[in-house]
């Protein structure tokens, strides 16, 4: 039996609520709906009433695909939802900020992405699972990737017909790298003699930098470079970057203006160096990231690079081991750039170490506003805080904020 519902909000995954709460995916606020009844969604949704910020989605495959979940909504109201979110998030702890103005980065830009592949009767499909879906949906004509991560689609397939049982299905990491393709495959069949052979020549068919297999690397034809400031860094396979080149350089600028003109910094969980070694041009650095692997692409990127200052690392788990108050003596700043869990054990500690400024970037507005309630408790004032949209079309957003000390604010 139909219903009709109104839209009144958006919740953290996008999806559109109504009283109830009814959940209804790919609404808007203001929107009049009606569906069946699914426990507390509706399925086989009818727009009654669109919103004035509805939009057409700029992609073919967005009804099908789970890659994407807010293109049926304007460029301007996912900008202010996602400000609003991130607003949110510090208003339930009690704390308010300036903001800047939302960078969003543009279509066609994502220079990694994690493909979902598998065998079919005729060949093979790579693309985006469906909407909380097991179905692989085919992107042909995806807005949201890069020319040159579309175009790894058929060298995707080549591998689900080269090393994916029947019934399994692989994931295809692409990353972007000055030297081409990137690509980390997990799940797939056990790696033995013949199947060595055989993706090393996918390598050179499809033109690969760099193919590595459930975390080995099968082979390297060129080293996977990516640029972090004047240096090149050649990560380990599957390990983290920004998910665009402008989000990595909105984040960084956001990074620098919060840190200023100090001379010793701290950059927490490190990873392969993507605030360390641009920071390395102007100040000394010490990284703190608990992959040893990660620290030392970044290592070895600092040393072949000319002209950077000092830099030192330190392998060290910062959820179970924090650095402690008394190691940040003598640092002028720090950055932090913890998981999606936010960094408490570690916040706490700098929240003693009475450090002058922290830069802080989160992927996760909730932990983040938890983090910097302890922070403001402790004597700190958020002065800016940087939303960036780099995961377009999506729910998630990430931000960078500058935290200093109150009297030293006042001071200045």
């Amino acid at each position: 039996m139909s219903v009709t519902v109104d839209i009144d909000r958006l919740g953290h995954q996008g999806d559109g609520i109504a009283a109830g709460p009814v959940f209804v995916p790919r609404t808007l606020p203001g929107e009049r709906v009606s569906g069946d009844p699914d426990g507390k969604a509706l399925r086989d949704v009818r727009i009654e009433r669109p919103s004035p910020d509805r939009v057409r989605a700029p992609c073919p495959h967005y009804d099908a695909c789970g890659g994407c979940q807010l293109q049926h909504a304007s460029d301007d109201f996912v900008a202010g939802w996602k400000l609003d979110v991130v607003r949110s998030a510090l208003a339930a702890q009690g704390l308010d900020a300036p903001f800047g103005p939302i960078a969003t980065s543009p279509p066609a830009s994502r220079r990694r992405a994690t493909l979902a592949v598998r065998r079919t009767r005729k060949g093979a499909l790579a693309g985006f699972h469906g909407r909380a879906s097991g179905t692989i949906t085919a992107i042909p004509d995806c807005r949201l990737l890069s020319p040159r991560l579309m175009a790894g689609l058929p060298a995707a397939e080549a591998l689900a017909l080269a090393g994916a049982s029947r019934k399994g299905v692989l994931d295809v990491a692409l990353t972007d790298a000055v030297a081409g393709l990137d690509v980390a495959v997990t799940g797939g069949k056990p790696l033995d003699g013949p199947l060595r052979v055989q993706l090393a020549a996918l390598a050179e068919t499809h033109d690969l930098a760099r193919l590595a297999w459930d975390d080995e690397v099968v082979v390297t034809r060129r080293p996977p470079v990516q640029r972090m400031g004047n240096a090149e860094v050649v990560p380990p396979p599957g390990a983290f970057l920004q998910a665009t080149a402008h989000g990595e350089a909105a984040l960084l600028a956001a990074v620098r203006d919060a840190l200023g003109d100090a001379a010793r910094v701290v950059d927490l969980f490190a990873g392969c160096g993507t605030f360390t070694l641009p920071l390395a041009e102007t100040a000394q650095v010490h990284a703190v990231e608990g992959s040893a692997a990660m620290l030392g692409a970044l290592e070895l990127g600092w040393r072949k690079a000319p002209g950077l200052k000092a830099v030192t690392t330190r392998p060290r788990d910062l959820f179970r081991n924090p650095l402690t108050a008394g190691e940040f003596a003598g640092i002028d700043a720090v950055v932090i750039d913890p998981p999606r869990a936010g960094a408490e054990a570690q916040v706490a500690e700098l929240a003693s170490a009475q450090v002058p400024r922290i830069a802080y970037v989160s992927c996760n507005p909730v932990t983040f506003a938890r983090d910097a309630a302890r922070l403001v408790a402790a004597g700190y004032r958020i002065d800016r805080v940087q939303v960036v949209d780099q995961f377009r079309w999506s729910a998630h957003c990430e931000l960078a904020a500058s935290l200093s000390l109150a009297h030293m604010a006042a001071a200045d």
